[in-house]
């Protein structure tokens, strides 16, 4: 089903840089009554709040602490779409021989899947509930999306466990989309290729403008698609990933390698 952003509150995850920051400017484009951008630091929003026109309201979240979510979803009680954008990636490009992965797969995990889970969890009520505010011949939709990445349908060599808790993110999605949408609140996954912000600055593969990934998942969300593929790789390896899983795992593989043998 659609969604339409104009006239929508939202509520965005990791919103004070990057991707996070991109889907802010881009909900007020598209005419969001109201954005709720979440960070850690409230500080870190302070440009956000000062060019949002009024419609952009801070919130410090910590997406790992359990009160901090309950009082973010307590706080924000009018929200019609989640976006669970914040994400980490503890470290790239570390053998997943070292002893020190297992605590990066944690850090990930906690960050990129469990806390998208938990976020969902804490505003499913308040998303139910605004779908029957509406009259019954205009039903309104709400939604949650959770920003993934292409690596959840192939583990990417140079970061196999951020890999892994992003294809955790998409399992969770799909368990989540057949719980909500009997309540008719849809759930979207996102699955952008490398994105052009501090997070991706050490990759050695071209990357996709933020601002025009954000603008691809909003047309994403408005059309009710519920795998986005934002750009050019995310099109080309969602495509590979649906005809031949095998044949893309092999293929990313032996790319990885000759761009590494490069670097």
């Amino acid at each position: 089903m659609s969604q339409s952003i104009a006239g929508s509150v939202a509520f965005v995850t990791g919103a004070n840089r990057g991707l996070g920051a991109a889907l802010v400017q881009s909900l007020l484009s598209r005419g969001a009554q109201k954005v709720y951008a979440a960070a850690r630091s409230l500080d870190s929003l302070d440009t956000l709040v000062a060019t949002g026109e009024g419609k952009v309201v801070p919130v410090q979240l910590d997406v790992t602490d359990t009160e901090a979510i309950r009082a973010a979803a307590a706080l924000a009680t009018d929200t019609t779409l989640l976006i669970n954008n914040a994400g980490i990636v503890a470290a790239a490009f570390r053998p997943i021989t070292e002893a020190a992965t297992v605590d990066d797969l944690r850090r990930e995990l906690d960050v990129n899947a469990i806390a998208p889970h938990a976020i969902t969890q804490a505003f499913a009520s308040t998303l139910i509930a605004s779908t029957q505010t509406s009259p019954v011949s205009t039903p309104r939709r709400a939604a949650v999306v959770n920003i993934a990445s292409v690596v959840s349908f192939v583990s990417f060599p140079a970061a196999p466990t951020y890999s892994a808790s992003k294809a955790t993110t998409h399992s969770l999605t799909q368990g989540w989309r057949h719980t909500l949408a009997p309540h008719g609140v849809d759930v979207l996954g996102a699955y952008p290729g490398p994105v052009d912000t501090d997070m991706g600055r050490d990759l050695p593969i071209d990357k996709t403008p933020a601002l025009d990934v954000a603008n691809a998942i909003l047309d994403g969300i408005e059309a009710g698609t519920q795998e986005i593929l934002p750009d050019v790789v995310a099109l080309a390896q969602g495509a590979q990933y649906l005809a031949n899983p095998k044949a893309l795992e092999q293929q990313v593989s032996q790319q990885m390698s000759q761009e590494m043998a490069t670097v």
